[in-house]
């Protein structure tokens, strides 16, 4: 059944569903007095694809959120999230104003999980049929759920494994809508589920930790994201990390002059990249960026991978040269756009509004010498490109 809750996710980009709760069972109270109907018209404006309510007295919910919640919002997709075994809770969610209602792979049978899809298909409510292991994603394909929810939390230990998830996420199948749940509290950690290939993230706890949970909701929306290359030292990752840069690239290629010795530990909040001139080699970054090699020097352009896949193409400069249809390249280019070369604090903002980037990147201009970066700059770009 196709709906406003998938169809709203299959938008343009990665979509966020912000969720309301009081509580968690692993984070204890987070909100406690939280109003539904003011935090449900916040995340709408703040652009939320859908809106997730706990309903479940576990978390502090009760139906009373979920009509409250449509009754602010009328346009914006509802998710009904709680542990739903039988069909009178599907129709009461229907009732309260539940566009979608989640399902536990952990908790239902194949059979008893195809009587509550066919039963929500009845009642034109949709499914997110979520999936905490291998074997669960085997069934969730199986049993034909075209929204198929990846949960990194274990919900025996409430551990979070974000690159189980990951993994997880990229083996769906790409015709169905997959959403990545649990444990999002960055936008690198929800690039790096788009990456994957999630058509959306879920966001719970971090929202509503947040002293204004819509303001970080536009956080986690926001593009372009923000690479800092060239980095060698540790104590110039901590810097960009402290701006609130996304990506962390470390130069491998021997040529370079800030080449890197290894790819060096990033906080949770960034992804860590790992930039080739060809030879490329085995490392634990999680994105790969990769230059051909022309008359000496690293190409023009260079692919961003994930594993083997390419997931962006870096728009760059001449190696030493300017060009004067640089941007213009960019804006034309097709797909997840990286714009690097000549980038910096004075600079960026116009390239940002000209291109519409997914990422930008800068590195020789944050430098004091190559390869040691001026802290001032590397704030100052983070701040102007954000």
């Amino acid at each position: 059944m196709i709906g406003p809750f998938s169809t709203a996710l299959r938008a343009p980009g990665l979509g966020v569903i912000a969720e309301f709760k009081r509580r968690s069972p692993s984070a204890g109270d987070l909100r406690p007095r939280a109003d539904p109907m003011e935090l449900t018209a916040a995340f709408a404006r703040a652009g939320a694809a859908a809106v997730s309510v706990l309903v479940d007295e576990r978390f502090g919910g009760s139906l009373a959120d979920l009509r409250s919640a449509r009754a602010v919002a009328p346009d914006t997709p509802l998710l009904a999230k709680g542990f739903f075994r039988e069909e009178p809770q599907l129709l009461q969610l229907k009732l309260a104003g539940a566009d979608a209602a989640l399902l536990l792979l952990r908790d239902l049978d194949d059979d008893r999980m195809r009587a509550l899809m066919a039963y929500a298909t009845e009642l034109r409510l949709e499914t997110l049929v979520e999936a905490h292991d291998a074997a669960e994603l085997e069934r969730a394909v199986a049993l034909n759920a075209p929204v198929i929810g990846v949960n990194s939390r274990d919900l025996s230990t409430f551990r979070i494994d974000r690159r189980a998830q990951l993994e997880l996420v990229a083996q769906a199948p790409r015709e169905r809508v997959v959403i990545a749940e649990s444990g999002i509290e960055s936008r690198a950690q929800a690039a790096a589920a788009e990456l994957a290939g999630a058509d959306a993230v879920l966001v719970g706890s971090t929202l509503m930790r947040a002293n204004e949970p819509a303001d970080k909701l536009r956080e986690l929306l926001s593009r372009p994201l923000v690479k800092v290359c060239g980095l060698t030292r540790e104590e110039d990752v901590a810097v960009a990390a402290e701006a609130g840069a996304d990506l962390a690239g470390f130069i491998l290629a021997k040529e370079s002059p800030r080449r890197a010795q290894r790819v060096l530990e990033v906080p949770e909040t960034m992804l860590a990249v790992a930039v080739f001139v060809e030879d490329v080699t085995k490392t634990h970054a999680d994105l790969r960026q990769v230059y051909t090699r022309e008359n000496g020097h690293r190409s023009r352009d260079a692919a961003l991978l994930r594993g083997d896949e390419r997931v962006a193409t870096v728009i760059d400069l001449p190696w030493q040269r300017d060009d004067s249809t640089h941007l213009d390249r960019a804006r034309a280019a097709e797909g997840r756009v990286m714009l690097a070369g000549g980038l910096a604090a004075d600079n960026v903002r116009e390239a940002i509004d000209a291109v519409r980037p997914w990422a930008v990147d800068a590195s020789s201009r944050l430098e004091v010498e190559p390869g040691v970066k001026d802290h001032d700059a590397v704030r100052a770009f983070v701040e102007a490109a954000r």
